[in-house]
């Protein structure tokens, strides 16, 4: 079940989704969230560190799960999922390194999916953040990807590699072919969920989440069947919505 908050812009979506978690930290000082890379999240992530700077919320208790990480990409690397949250969020806040999970996109990949959902089952996840693709993906869950999956190793669509080669200097060559990401009954099972979509580019998506049928075509449509989801969207993400029927 969807409650949609709709938003003006980027600023507001970062402020709404901010004092969400804001208050699951201070109401539940031991608790686990989920964590998207991408540039969806950075502006709730500038006002998180901002918060701990100035009124020293504590995150100390707290523990963090990726939600995803390129295979053959090892975490030193300044592209990985890895890099881009501890350089954005995790290294600014004083989450205990040993609390800080981040699935391994090197080595023994069915080993360390395995390894992966063995964290999520001793660690249920309080709150899950998360972006949408332009395609309707979840994580990195492409479309038609089992509603039953845990967490799992995936090629990625050319869509989500286009989408993604902005972070590898618009060269799509750049971008890694295959990543590992939580599955989407991982993120179902999380107690609650945070969407955030902003931008023309996700509209569609928006469009087919909120209104279409369910459906493993739009991974995102999932969402319905879960019991506490709040997506914030601001006007451009929100525009296919007010199409004219015609």
């Amino acid at each position: 079940m969807f409650n949609v908050i709709r938003v003006r812009n980027f600023e507001e979506l970062s402020t709404r989704a901010f004092e969400i978690i804001l208050k699951t930290v201070r109401e539940k000082p031991e608790a686990v969230i989920g964590f998207p890379a991408g540039s969806t999240p950075l502006g709730l992530y500038r006002m998180l560190i901002e918060d701990h700077r100035e009124n020293g919320t504590s995150w100390s208790g707290c523990t963090a799960f990726s939600l995803d990480e390129y295979v053959g990409m090892p975490g030193y690397d300044s592209e990985s999922c890895y890099s881009f949250l501890h350089h954005n969020l995790f290294n600014h806040l004083d989450i205990p390194e040993e609390n800080i999970h981040v699935p391994s996109g090197t080595g023994d990949l069915a080993a360390s999916c395995e390894q992966y959902n063995e964290l999520l089952e001793a660690h249920p996840i309080d709150v899950q953040i998360l972006g949408i693709g332009s395609n309707g993906h979840i994580g990195f869950n492409e479309p038609e990807t089992s509603f039953d999956s845990v967490t799992h190793v995936v090629d990625l669509n050319a869509s989500t590699i286009r989408d993604n080669a902005r972070f590898f200097d618009n060269d799509e060559d750049r971008v890694p072919a295959k990543a590992i990401t939580m599955g989407i009954a991982n993120l179902m099972a999380a107690k609650k969920i945070v969407l955030l979509a902003s931008g023309s580019a996700k509209a569609n998506a928006v469009r087919a989440a909120i209104l279409g049928v369910i459906t493993e075509y739009v991974p995102a449509s999932v969402l319905k069947m879960h019991p506490d989801v709040v997506m914030i969207i601001d006007e451009e993400a929100a525009s296919a919505l007010y199409k004219e029927k015609r």
